[in-house]
């Protein structure tokens, strides 16, 4: 994590620089998102994307970029996908953006995901999507980031695929950013063209822990 502790600051201001991205993957999520639920950020970083959806608590375990969410009203725990520090069936929803391609282990973060969800509840998770003309680039490219070269970049389809054995259905994919320009892009269902991907699935009557 030390990429993401020395250019915390850096990191929180790319989303000043590149705006229009980033509005368009904001939106891409928010069209997702449960409405007023209580609902929980695991990655949530500098709090760029629990900030603006009302996301009240989150995980990291960057403090430097813990420091900079908490300003922003967030309440974050130090801490990893994979264990998190939540009772059973608290959260109307959960939310990943960009941090499954950091996670060692996403079948552990997922079932941990399941665990702290309420019956009924979803799980949202934003991604690059590799897949995509524009991911395969970024892939292609991933060596020379200070942030992403250590990252495994997955394509939607694999997500999805390792989504459906961790107790997840009923899928709603979105996608935006068609290409390499800074303006602000729409968001369209499915996925494969856009570089950014927002994925929703409902919580299984079979997953995780019983009521």
């Amino acid at each position: 994590m030390s990429p993401f502790n020395r250019y915390a600051k850096e990191y929180d201001l790319w989303y000043e620089k590149n705006k229009y991205i980033y509005h368009s993957e904001l939106s891409a999520i928010r069209f997702l998102m449960p409405k007023r639920k209580k609902g929980l950020e695991v990655g949530v970083g500098t709090g760029r994307f629990a900030g603006p959806l009302g996301i009240k608590y989150g995980v990291e375990p960057s403090e430097n970029m813990s420091v900079i969410a908490r300003k922003k009203g967030i309440k974050v725990l130090n801490g990893t996908a994979e264990k998190l520090s939540f009772e059973n069936n608290i959260f109307d929803f959960v939310l990943f953006v960009t941090t499954l391609c950091f996670v060692k282990d996403v079948r552990k973060a997922l079932s941990e995901a399941v665990r702290v969800l309420k019956k009924n509840g979803a799980i949202v998770i934003g991604m690059i999507d590799r897949g995509s003309s524009l991911g395969k680039r970024y892939y292609n490219k991933q060596k020379s980031s200070k942030y992403f070269k250590a990252a495994k970049m997955y394509t939607a389809k694999e997500i999805i695929d390792i989504l459906e054995p961790a107790g997840f259905h009923k899928f709603t994919v979105t996608q935006t950013i068609f290409d390499k320009s800074n303006r602000f892009h729409e968001f369209r269902p499915g996925y494969g063209e856009g570089l950014f991907v927002a994925i929703k699935a409902m919580k299984n009557s079979k997953g995780g822990t019983k009521e």
